[in-house]
C-alpha cells in the first residue's frame, strides 16, 4: 500500500470563510477515500491567519502563518521541507495571503523542495499588474494547477500563458446530502406555510442582494407567502473597513419597500449541516452577483449539489453549472426579470421540481467522495512523476530568460531637454524636472547600446542626454544637477555622486564614440572637469569617477597624468578600507548602504590598468563580503534603504533599489573580466535575475508590458512607479549581461 503525506496550505476552520470550509472538506475527502485506491494518506494543514493566536485550531493544523508577516512564510517552507511531506497542496485566493495581492506566497512556493499542486479559487481575466505576475510565477512553479471549470482553463492559458497540460479541471466539491427532506426542514425553520427564497454566503457589495429585494414587491403581490432569507455574516474584510454599512443599507431598502415581513437576515456563519438544512427548506436559491468575472462560487456549487432550484445572474461559473436546464439565468441588476422568473416557477411547481431534480442529479457527480477520488488520482500521479530539480547543466547565462532589449519607456521619459527624473506608474512626471544623475546614466546606457548593438534608437536619443550634461557644466568644470521642467537651474553645483556618474558616462563615450563630433565634444567636457578629480572626498563619487578615468585611459593609455590621478583616487578608496575594515567587517565604511557594488567595481577597474596586487586583494575581499551579506539561497537579497546595514547592526531587507542590483551586475562583470573566475559570471547573471523575479518576494521588478522598471521592492510588493533611474539601471545591467555572454 502506498503512503502519501500531504501538506495543505489555506484558510481552515474555525475561520469563517468559504475556502476554510473547502480546505476541511478537501482534507477529509482525501483521508476518507484513499483506502479504495490502495493508498494510505495523511493530510496536515498550515493555516493562514491575521493573528496567529486568535483561533484554537484542531490537531490537524500543525503550523500557522500570520498572513502579514513575510518571515512566517519562510519559516513555513522550512517546516514543510523538513516535514517528510510528499507533496504540498496550496489553496489559492489573492486575499488569503499577505503583501500586495498576496505576493508573500511566492517566496514560500519558490523554496519548496517537494512537488506542488495549486487549487485556484479565483482566475481573473483582467488581472492587475501584481496579480498577473503572481499567477505567472505560480504557473511556472506548480506541477499541476487545479481549476473548477473549463472557462478558467482557457483564461489561464490565454492570459497567463500556462500550458494546457499543466491544468486540471476538478469541480467544486459538495457534501453528500439527501435533498428529499424539504418538509422536515421547513418544519425545523418554521416556514411550512412559506415559499422560501434563499441566498447565503459572506455579505459584501458584489453579492447584489439589493437586486432581489427590489424584485420582491412584484413577487409578493402575486405570492404574499414568500419569505426571502439572507443567510451569512458580513465578510470579515468588509466588516473591518466598512462595518455593517452594506447590511444596514439592505435593511433600509427592505423598509422602504414595505418588505419587513418578507425578508429575514440571519447574521451567522452556519455549520455545513445547518446550511444544507436551509437549502433543503428553500424553494428557490438565488445568486444575484453583480459581475460576470466570477470563476468559482462555492455557494452555487452547494446549492446545485443539494438539489436546489437555482436562479442566478450569468457570471461565468453560473453559466457553466446551470447549463442544460439545471437552473435559470437573469441579467445583472435586472430585478424585473428576476421577479418574472420567480413568479413563473412559483406558479408552476412541476417546473420548479424539474429544476431541483436536474440539479441534484448533476450534483451527485460533485459530492466530496467523488471529488476526493479525483484529487487522490491527481496527487498520486504528481508524486510518482515528480523528478525534482533539473540536474542537466545549464549555461551560466541563459539568454532565453532575457526579455528583448526595448527602449520604449526611455523614449516615453525623454523630451528635447533630456530624460525626466520621475514617473507616476509609467507616466512621466513633468513637475519634478530633470537631473544630471539620470541623464548621465542615460548617456552611459545609450553608449553601451550603440557600442554593442548599433541601436539606431539609442543613437537618436544620445544627443539629448549629452546636450543636457553640456548645459549643466559650470565654467570650473563641475556640474549642476537639477533642472526644472521650465529649464531653470535648481542648484549651483551637484553632488559628488552625480559628478562621478557623469565622468563615468563621458569616459565611456570618449572610448566608444559613434562619430568624431561626439568624440571631440565629450573629450572637451571631460578635460574641463579634470581639475576637480583630486578634490573629491566622498567614496561613491570617487568610485564612479575612477571607473570613468579607467575608460579614458583605455582610450589614451599614454596619458600619464591621468594614470597618476587614477592611483591617487584608488589610494583614497583603499585608505577607507583600511580605516574601517576588520576580520568581521570587510568594507570601506561602517555601514552598507546604496550603490555598494560600485566601490569594488572601481578597484577591479583600477587593477586592470595598474596591476596593483593590493588593489585586487581588497577588491576580492570586499566583493566576497558584499556577497555574503546580499546573497540568500542563490538569489540576490539587496540591502534595503529603510535603515541600511550598520556594522554590528541588523540588515534592512526593504526597500530594495534597482541601482543596487545594477551595481552588483557591473561589479561581477568586471571581476570576471579581470580574474576569469566563472563563479563571478554566474553571480552576475543571478544578480540580473533580481529584476526578473529572483528576489525576496519572487516577483518581477521589470514590467514586461511597459518595458519600464519599477522603482523598488517594498515589503509588501513592488513600487509601481517607473522613474528614469530604475529603468536605466535595468537596461545598463541587461547590456552588461549581454556583453558577458
Amino acid at each position: 500500500m502506498k503512503n502519501i503525506r500531504i501538506m495543505c496550505i489555506g484558510n481552515y476552520p474555525p475561520r469563517q470563510c468559504g475556502i476554510a470550509t473547502f480546505t476541511r472538506n478537501f482534507s477529509e475527502s482525501i483521508v476518507n477515500n484513499t483506502l479504495e485506491k490502495n493508498v494510505k494518506s495523511e493530510v496536515r494543514i498550515i493555516a493562514l491567519n491575521e493573528q496567529v493566536h486568535e483561533y484554537s485550531y484542531p490537531e490537524e493544523v500543525t503550523h500557522v502563518i500570520n498572513k502579514n508577516h513575510i518571515n512566517d512564510y519562510i519559516e513555513a517552507v522550512n517546516y514543510i521541507n523538513f516535514s517528510n511531506s510528499d507533496i504540498c497542496v496550496l489553496q489559492h485566493e489573492f486575499g488569503i495571503y499577505g503583501g500586495d495581492s498576496g505576493v508573500f506566497i511566492l517566496p514560500l512556493i519558490n523554496r519548496l523542495k517537494i512537488p506542488l499542486v495549486v487549487i485556484m479559487h479565483t482566475v481573473l481575466k483582467e488581472p492587475s499588474y501584481d496579480q498577473r505576475n503572481i499567477i505567472i510565477e505560480i504557473g511556472r512553479r506548480a506541477d499541476k494547477i487545479v481549476v473548477m471549470n473549463q472557462i478558467a482553463v482557457d483564461i489561464l492559458n490565454s492570459v497567463y500563458s500556462i500550458p494546457l497540460e499543466n491544468i486540471e479541471v476538478i469541480e467544486h466539491g459538495v457534501p453528500d446530502f439527501n435533498f428529499t427532506q424539504n418538509n422536515y426542514n421547513k418544519h425545523k425553520f418554521h416556514v411550512e406555510k412559506k415559499k422560501t427564497l434563499l441566498t447565503f454566503g459572506l455579505l459584501s457589495r458584489n453579492k447584489g442582494i439589493e437586486t432581489v429585494i427590489n424584485a420582491l414587491p412584484m413577487v409578493v403581490e402575486r405570492h404574499p407567502e414568500v419569505l426571502y432569507i439572507v443567510l451569512g455574516k458580513t465578510h470579515p474584510s468588509v466588516a473591518k473597513v466598512s462595518g455593517e454599512e452594506y447590511r444596514n443599507y439592505l435593511k433600509l431598502l427592505v423598509r422602504k419597500n414595505n418588505l419587513s415581513r418578507h425578508v429575514y437576515f440571519d447574521d451567522q456563519f452556519v455549520s455545513t449541516n445547518e446550511l444544507l438544512s436551509y437549502l433543503s427548506a428553500a424553494d428557490i436559491y438565488i445568486t444575484p452577483y453583480l459581475e460576470e468575472a466570477q470563476i468559482t462560487s462555492g455557494t452555487l456549487s452547494y446549492a446545485v449539489g443539494a438539489g436546489a432550484a437555482v436562479i442566478s445572474t450569468p457570471y461565468w461559473h453560473a453559466k457553466s453549472l446551470l447549463a442544460d436546464g439545471r437552473g435559470r439565468l437573469f441579467d445583472f441588476h435586472d430585478s424585473d426579470a428576476l421577479a418574472d422568473i420567480i413568479n413563473e416557477l412559483l406558479d408552476n411547481p412541476d417546473e420548479l421540481n424539474s429544476l431541483r431534480k436536474k440539479a441534484y442529479a448533476y450534483g451527485r457527480k460533485t459530492i466530496w467522495p467523488e471529488i476526493g477520488k479525483k484529487y487522490i488520482d491527481l496527487i498520486t500521479n504528481v508524486v510518482e512523476s515528480y523528478s525534482g530539480s533539473n540536474i542537466n547543466e545549464e549555461p551560466i547565462i541563459n539568454q532565453l530568460l532575457l526579455p528583448k532589449f526595448n527602449l520604449e519607456h526611455v523614449k516615453r521619459m525623454t523630451d528635447s531637454t533630456g530624460i525626466l527624473q520621475h514617473a507616476k506608474y509609467n507616466i512621466p512626471r513633468f513637475k519634478e524636472g530633470y537631473c544630471l544623475d539620470d541623464n548621465s546614466r542615460a548617456l552611459l546606457m545609450t553608449t553601451l547600446a550603440y557600442k554593442q548593438m548599433k541601436s539606431p534608437e539609442a543613437l537618436d536619443l544620445m544627443p539629448f542626454y549629452l546636450s543636457y550634461i553640456q548645459y549643466m557644466q559650470n565654467n570650473d568644470g563641475t556640474f549642476r544637477n537639477f533642472l526644472s521642467f521650465e529649464r531653470k537651474f535648481l542648484d549651483k553645483q551637484g553632488s559628488e555622486d552625480s559628478f562621478g556618474r557623469t565622468i563615468w558616462a563621458l569616459g565611456e563615450l570618449v572610448r566608444f564614440p559613434p562619430n568624431d563630433a561626439y568624440y571631440e565634444l565629450t573629450k572637451e567636457m571631460f578635460a574641463k572637469a579634470y581639475p576637480n578629480f583630486n578634490k573629491l572626498k566622498f567614496l561613491r563619487g570617487i568610485a564612479n569617477t575612477t571607473v570613468g578615468i579607467c575608460s579614458w585611459i583605455s582610450r589614451f593609455p599614454w596619458d600619464e597624468g591621468m594614470v597618476d590621478i587614477l592611483n591617487k583616487l584608488t589610494d583614497k578608496i583603499t585608505a577607507m578600507y583600511e580605516k574601517h575594515s576588520s576580520d568581521e567587517w570587510q568594507w570601506f565604511e561602517p555601514e552598507l548602504s546604496y550603490d555598494n557594488g560600485i566601490i569594488p567595481l572601481a578597484l577591479f577597474s583600477s587593477y586592470k590598468i595598474t596591476k596593483d596586487a593590493k588593489v585586487l586583494d581588497i577588491a576580492e575581499k570586499t566583493l566576497n563580503f558584499l556577497e555574503q551579506k546580499t546573497f540568500r539561497d542563490g538569489y540576490l537579497s539587496l540591502i534595503g534603504n529603510d535603515g541600511w546595514y550598520k556594522k554590528d547592526g541588523k540588515k534592512s531587507d526593504f526597500d530594495q533599489q534597482p541601482i543596487d542590483a545594477m551595481a552588483m551586475v557591473l561589479m561581477y562583470h568586471k571581476a570576471f573580466e579581470v580574474t576569469k573566475k566563472e563563479l563571478y559570471l554566474k553571480n552576475m547573471f543571478s544578480s540580473f535575475m533580481w529584476f526578473l523575479g529572483e528576489n525576496d518576494l519572487c516577483i518581477p521588478i521589470y514590467d514586461f508590458q511597459t518595458h519600464g522598471c519599477n522603482d523598488g521592492l517594498k515589503k509588501t510588493g513592488v513600487n509601481r512607479n517607473q522613474g528614469a533611474e530604475s529603468t536605466l539601471a535595468y537596461l545598463i545591467a541587461k547590456l552588461t549581461v549581454l556583453s558577458g555572454t
